[in-house]
């Protein structure tokens, strides 16, 4: 959007009130959309000012004697993470709406606050303008993502609908009526989702503790009584790999590292290679091996396994992984099951040890982790009747993502709808906002 030219070259102090109007004005030819009549265009730089200058630095040590005030970290709760460590108090008047210059995220800010100082702009809207329905209004307005390119010199570009200030304290109350019952509806999907982890947790100890297929037992009297037993009993081969180094440039064997542990299988998306071909085959991994992380950083990771599908060239694994084989006691995909599951790693916490801030779990106290088999008729239908569980919260997910990503999208529509007039709270008989912005200029 271009800025007419008719006080081209003059100063600010030189301009008439009608100068001043038709810089802020964006023309009729250059308004995105059509609002109602007593509301009127300006130039999205025209509808605040960048008071970002207006900091202390001050360290969040020091600022917070007492516990005086709260603290929003732009890093984690504000708007990104940008920060330069720097922590800087605003000290200027409130109300304030906070820019992310790298993220295009917004904030509304009505307490003293500390923010990181890099990549944030601290915009104050002029007069014309109730405060949150200019937040609101920035909200609205569809700025390209332009990735690592900073988006508030782009404002240059915008321009922005300024309705007048009963409208605008209308439309404020109208947006966050609906956006609270939409905020109601977001908190019980996200209720459901987080509780999706526990309710398969729930039905792996049923699982492993035999009360899912009791009744499937009862009506199979010949099964066999489960055993009390210990994974060493139950697999062989307990061996870590190789040391070998790998990279995204050689040409070797592929090998399989603690990123290709996916969730009970591999991950062939990241893979390296050795400098040459695997030469000693007890670093190899075939069909049915399941490889467990025994080493990390992360606690949550040690013990994580995956089980190795049909393979169509030769893979080697890393040290950092336990390969391990099932004997005929057990299936592969039953083993993996449990040794995922809350059961399984609650005994390896237990054994696993740290040291200098990395966890680990070796073969020994790995194979003493003690396991309930049952017969291999009753894994396979344990493993039947979990994995219908588990599809069926897989889908109970994804539905309540849907919810999600359709609410966001409804916010998105109301901001959109409220800043075209489409909310059916606006007044044609209420004073122009032109009037408005005149009063404004008049005063600057």
């Amino acid at each position: 959007m271009q800025r007419c030219s008719m006080a081209r070259g003059k100063k600010k102090e030189e301009l008439t009130l009608e100068e001043k109007l038709e810089q802020a004005l964006v023309p009729v030819e250059e308004q995105p959309y059509e609002v109602p009549g007593n509301w009127c265009w300006i130039h999205l730089l025209d509808a605040f000012d960048n008071v970002t200058d207006s900091k202390k630095k001050l360290t969040t040590k020091e600022y917070l004697v007492e516990g005086e005030y709260p603290v929003i970290d732009q890093g984690q709760e504000f708007v990104g993470g940008y920060t330069d460590n720097k922590d800087v108090v605003y000290e200027g008047e409130l109300p304030i709406v906070i820019f992310g210059d790298h993220t295009r995220c917004v904030k509304y800010i009505d307490f003293f606050f500390v923010q990181g100082a890099d990549g944030v702009k601290v915009l104050r809207p002029k007069s014309f303008w109730n405060a949150k329905a200019f937040y609101y209004a920035l909200q609205s307005i569809e700025i390209p993502n332009m990735g690592y390119r900073r988006h508030y010199p782009l404002f240059k570009d915008f321009g922005i609908p300024i309705p007048p200030l009963a409208e605008q304290q209308r439309i404020v109350e109208q947006i966050e009526s609906l956006f609270a019952k939409l905020d109601e509806v977001k908190e019980k999907v996200q209720e459901v989702i987080a509780s999706i982890d526990d309710n398969v947790e729930a039905l792996l100890y049923k699982a492993f503790t035999g009360q899912l297929t009791n009744d499937w037992r009862n009506s199979n009297i010949e099964i066999e009584k489960w055993e009390d037993t210990t994974l060493s009993e139950i697999v062989s081969g307990l061996k870590y790999g190789s040391s070998e180094k790998s990279d995204y440039e050689y040409k070797g064997t592929p090998i399989l590292r603690i990123p290709n542990i996916g969730d009970g299988i591999i991950d062939f998306s990241d893979l390296k290679y050795m400098s040459e071909e695997l030469k000693n085959s007890s670093h190899e991994v075939f069909e049915d091996d399941i490889l467990i992380i025994r080493s990390n950083g992360s606690r949550d990771l040690v013990g994580k396994c995956a089980l190795v599908p049909k393979l169509q060239e030769r893979y080697a694994y890393a040290s950092f992984l336990i390969r391990v084989k099932v004997t005929e006691k057990v299936l592969p995909e039953y083993l993996v099951r449990f040794i995922n599951s809350s059961m399984a790693r609650a005994q390896m916490f237990d054994k696993a040890k740290s040291s200098s801030g990395i966890h680990n779990i070796n073969s020994k106290e790995l194979g003493a982790i003690k396991i309930c088999v049952p017969s291999i008729k009753e894994q396979k239908q344990i493993l039947i009747c979990i994995q219908e569980f588990v599809n069926k919260e897989k889908r109970v997910q994804e539905i309540s993502e849907e919810m999600l990503g359709s609410i966001d999208r409804m916010k998105k529509s109301i901001l959109a709808k409220a800043f075209r007039g489409e909310l059916g709270t606006n007044n044609p008989d209420e004073e122009s906002a032109i009037e408005l912005l005149k009063t404004m200029l008049v005063e600057a």
